[in-house]
């Protein structure tokens, strides 16, 4: 995995980007919203997030739980802390408390029942309304922006590796290589 295309683009979203596809997410329909809040809080896989179902938002915990699908197996799941204004915009748009109550605890009520190109749709409708184009402006660019915010921040890199689901930390290294805005907040912490 690469963080930039063999042109030298770079395939992930600065902080400020993220902020506007954030921004444009606002003015989108609510279940739009609701994906791109998802994908952009917890570093999720497009597929990943289509397949979440109101049985795993635990909104106690304040953690969505992901069925990793790269694993080559079923039943392979991780916690993701994501911010309580999420949550609630779960609960409110996709009635998760409510499913929650039912007999079957929302098992089988997916938030977003739409196949993956419709889901990829939706998330690129925000990313041009906000401005965004090139390889970053795509699902596996927000993915990659989680990864790059969460290791410029401070973020151990276990537990980077451990929310956004990979089995190697090699591959979680490579977000240790930003660039940027990202690379000089990076640098300050080694200059003060």
């Amino acid at each position: 995995m690469q963080l930039f295309d063999p042109s030298g683009a770079r395939k992930y979203l600065t902080v400020s980007e993220r902020t506007a596809f954030l921004k444009a997410a606002e003015r989108a329909p609510r279940d739009v919203r609701t994906l791109a809040m998802t994908l952009a809080w917890s570093g999720c896989r497009l597929s990943e997030a289509l397949a979440l179902t109101a049985d795993r938002v635990d909104l106690a915990s304040g953690v969505l739980v992901f069925e990793s699908l790269k694993k080559r197996q079923d039943g392979i799941y991780r916690a993701v802390p994501v911010p309580p204004a999420l949550l609630e915009a779960l609960d409110l748009v996709h009635g998760v408390r409510e499913a929650q109550a039912r007999r079957d605890r929302g098992r089988f009520l997916r938030l977003w029942p739409v196949a993956r190109m419709t889901g990829w749709r939706m998330v690129h409708r925000v990313m041009t309304e906000a401005g965004l184009s090139g390889p970053a402006a795509s699902p596996k660019g927000l993915r990659h922006a989680f990864g790059v915010a969460a290791v410029s921040t401070g973020i151990p890199l276990n537990l980077v590796q451990k929310w956004l689901g990979h089995a190697q930390l090699s591959t979680t290294a490579i977000y240790a290589n930003a660039s940027g805005d990202e690379e000089q907040t990076i640098a300050r912490k080694l200059w003060n």
